[in-house]
């Protein structure tokens, strides 16, 4: 029920103290405004993971060899190993069910393309047309490789963008012929990567034709899978592992290599490191949290102190109106008025200017790391609340003091 003389005595005894307001004010509302930041900034860091593991598809399943470091039944180490295409073909039809896409990759490190006068050094890969979607590239013009460029053996190549610019600078490309390494390639379209140059200085080609101009035989260098969405991450993860250890196992023993050599036979699964940087990522929101809390609880510990300044300023007052008559809850009811209402004013000013910063701050940060920096309106105002809550606590314990002291001892103190 609004009490009007409760709420004038309450103006009145802030503006006659408004140095002690204001001092416990800005201890509430720096506690909301530092936890409102540091949630912000852990949303952004998050959002800044989420954009890196965008560049690529996410469930991936990477396969590549290297020399063997270990001695192996009667097999020396130092052994080179290479994938095959029939690796590629064993593993496409023995995880069939658990593979969305899937590719090879032949790989011709630095290789000199031309255009008419124009020359640059780039990667040249051999792949299969399901790597666009392993690579999560955009097509800004004409197409990708794809399966009947495998089959006729095609000289056709998709170049990144960067490519284009250098070799094509503003003509079109799709159509043109370039040459790599003295061959001629029709270049049949142009991709964009969200990963930027060094994506886009890539020449594909069809793998059959790589393996076959460039010497190649039936080698591969690695080949990736990717798995489609699962209903959780923990079940995504779980057939992830799964395919994981199986492969390595499978290759391995195809190649006679020792179990635990990982140099020769490697199964990269993308998703784990995923999981450990969102572990990371909940380590540092919990982090940001207990910084926050704490700087809240001393906020609100200094609601406790001044409340408790306030009861020892009022004692004769407070001894007077138990004389005329007054109840113990209504005491309880006047110191905690004061309370309730500076924590709760201090604390929305608080909410206030911390997300106003973000709002304004949030679009100028776009890193790596950070993005979008933003905090959840629902968790910030339940936090108030919450704080709210607190401060009637913490000033709950000097007003039931002030409640219980007797009025002849009130009108005695000095």
């Amino acid at each position: 029920m609004f009490n009007r003389d409760r709420w004038e005595e309450l103006f009145e005894t802030i503006a006659k103290n408004k140095l002690r307001t204001v001092l416990t004010g800005i201890s509430v509302a720096s506690g909301i405004f530092i936890l409102v930041l540091l949630l912000g900034v852990g949303q952004g860091l998050q959002n800044g993971i989420e954009n890196q593991f965008q560049d690529d598809a996410k469930n991936r399943l990477i396969v590549y060899t290297g020399r063997t470091t270990k001695g192996y039944k009667g097999m020396n180490p130092g052994r080179e190993i290479e994938l095959r295409n029939k690796d590629f073909d064993f593993a496409s039809r023995r995880y069939e069910d658990n593979i969305e896409y899937k590719s090879p990759k032949y790989r011709i490190w630095s290789s000199q393309v031309n255009y008419e006068n124009e020359t640059g050094n780039y990667r040249v890969e051999g792949v299969y047309g399901d790597n666009q979607f392993l690579e999560s590239a955009t097509m800004v013009s004409g197409r990708f490789v794809n399966t009947r460029d495998q089959k006729k053996y095609e000289k056709n190549a998709a170049i990144g963008y960067k490519v284009k610019t250098e070799l094509f600078k503003d003509k079109e490309a799709v159509g043109k012929f370039i040459k790599v390494a003295n061959l001629n390639f029709k270049v049949v379209g142009v991709f964009s990567d969200p990963g930027g140059d060094r994506e886009e200085s890539r020449v594909f080609i069809p793998l059959s034709t790589a393996q076959r101009v460039f010497n190649g035989g039936d080698t591969i260098s690695s080949m990736t899978f990717t798995l489609p969405q699962a209903a959780s991450f923990d079940k995504a993860l779980k057939t992830s592992d799964y395919i994981t250890a199986n492969l390595e196992k499978q290759i391995k023993e195809r190649y006679t290599v020792a179990p635990d050599d990982n140099s020769a036979v490697t199964v990269r699964n993308t998703l784990e490191s995923a999981q450990k940087i969102y572990s990371l990522l909940n380590m540092v929101n919990i982090f940001f949290w207990i910084v926050g809390i704490m700087t809240i609880f001393a906020g609100i510990v200094g609601v406790g102190n001044i409340m408790l300044i306030i009861v020892k300023e009022r004692t004769k007052e407070i001894g007077i109106r138990k004389a005329l008559g007054a109840k113990p809850w209504s005491i309880v009811g006047m110191i905690l008025h004061e309370s309730i209402f500076v924590t709760f004013m201090a604390g929305f000013f608080g909410l206030f200017l911390g997300l106003l910063l973000l709002e304004f701050v949030a679009p100028l940060i776009d890193t790596d790391f950070i993005s979008n920096p933003s905090v959840n309106f629902n968790i910030a105002l339940t936090t108030v609340f919450i704080l709210v809550l607190a401060g009637a606590i913490a000033g709950f314990f000097p007003a039931w003091k002030a409640a219980r002291i007797k009025p002849i001892t009130a009108l005695r103190n000095e």
